[in-house]
């Protein structure tokens, strides 16, 4: 795809410095930018590569001012790095396939019920009362049971499982080996000291414009339901449990686990390998660093935890750095 500085400041609501004909073909990072790519500059630290990456167009913060002459031009935009994902946004789209497709190696019903421009690639299955909303992709292997409900502009990638029941919103990404609605963990001691499995019966609901990474898994509730709220951004390998509640905008990265019922505010964020007990209630805005551990509510929203169990990020490398001089002692 070839883009121009005067389409991307046209896309990305910027001003162009230099020749607004410049071209690119490639993207690439700043210090790897060769003439034909364009490339951005938002931290600070890669500062001394703006200065020599040959790069024809570079995308930079509005208030940039540069300290040496700059070979490529310049897109001024208000925030370059969601400006880059703006644009990563639009290249994928235009790649993404948009006529109509169902396989004839696939397999759905009668009651099966598509919107327009829906793919259906080769093997995957639809189930029986299943709707699937316009535009929507189901790749390759893909299952969807029965009597689920699929938004809009979905995409799911090869390998996806979907059990059935299931509601999930528009502009929903669900990335290779996902599985939503299989049974949570939930086993009754008997006397003996054997399990008794307890039934699942609920469901899971996915709001609009969630993303969940490949491997990752949610699980169905035992009554009513585990709710994923709008604009939720799951990694890879994560766990969601059974009647879990995860406000919106929420982030969490990979092998984060979230045991059964415990309800997670709006705009949290969650760093790698972060673990939460059930039952739990975690306020909005709760930033959790990695491998964190968490075994009690979090009541005040906006802190900043790390540790296991979490304290204050502050107070823990206090703490840290008073250990460690004690060991070395």
């Amino acid at each position: 795809m070839e883009l121009t500085a005067k389409f991307l400041a046209q896309l990305l609501k910027g001003t162009v410095e230099g020749d607004e004909n410049a071209k690119a073909t490639k993207l690439a990072k700043i210090e790897h930018g060769k003439p034909g790519t364009l490339s951005f500059f938002a931290n600070p630290k890669y500062e001394e590569y703006v200065y020599t990456s040959e790069a024809s167009i570079l995308i930079v913060n509005r208030d940039f001012e540069p300290k040496q002459p700059v070979k490529a031009t310049l897109v001024r935009v208000e925030n370059a790095y969601s400006s880059i994902a703006e644009l990563l946004k639009y290249i994928g789209d235009q790649k993404k396939t948009k006529k109509c497709h169902r396989s004839l190696r696939a397999k759905y019903f009668w009651s099966t019920k598509f919107g327009k421009n829906v793919y259906v690639g080769d093997f995957a299955y639809v189930g029986r009362h299943t709707t699937v909303g316009d535009g929507t992709v189901i790749r390759e292997h893909v299952y969807i049971g029965e009597n689920c409900k699929i938004g809009s502009n979905c995409t799911f990638y090869p390998g996806v499982r979907i059990y059935p029941g299931m509601v999930i919103g528009n502009n929903v990404i669900l990335h290779s080996g996902v599985v939503i609605g299989a049974d949570g963990f939930g086993n009754a001691p008997r006397e003996d000291g054997s399990w008794e499995k307890i039934e699942h019966l609920g469901n899971v609901i996915i709001g609009n414009d969630v993303e969940i990474g490949a491997n990752s898994t949610v699980d169905r509730a035992q009554m009513e339901s585990t709710i994923i709220g709008n604009g939720v951004r799951i990694d890879n390998l994560c766990m969601i449990a059974h009647n879990v509640i995860i406000g919106d905008h929420t982030a969490m990265a990979a092998q984060t686990g979230i045991a059964g019922s415990t309800e997670v505010g709006k705009y949290c964020i969650f760093a790698g390998q972060v673990g939460i007990a059930g039952h739990l209630k975690i306020a909005d805005h709760t930033t959790i660093l990695a491998q964190g551990g968490v075994i009690g509510n979090i009541r005040k929203g906006g802190q900043v935890l790390l540790g296991s169990p979490v304290i204050d990020a502050k107070l823990y490398m206090k703490a840290y750095a008073l250990f460690k001089r004690a060991a070395e002692e």
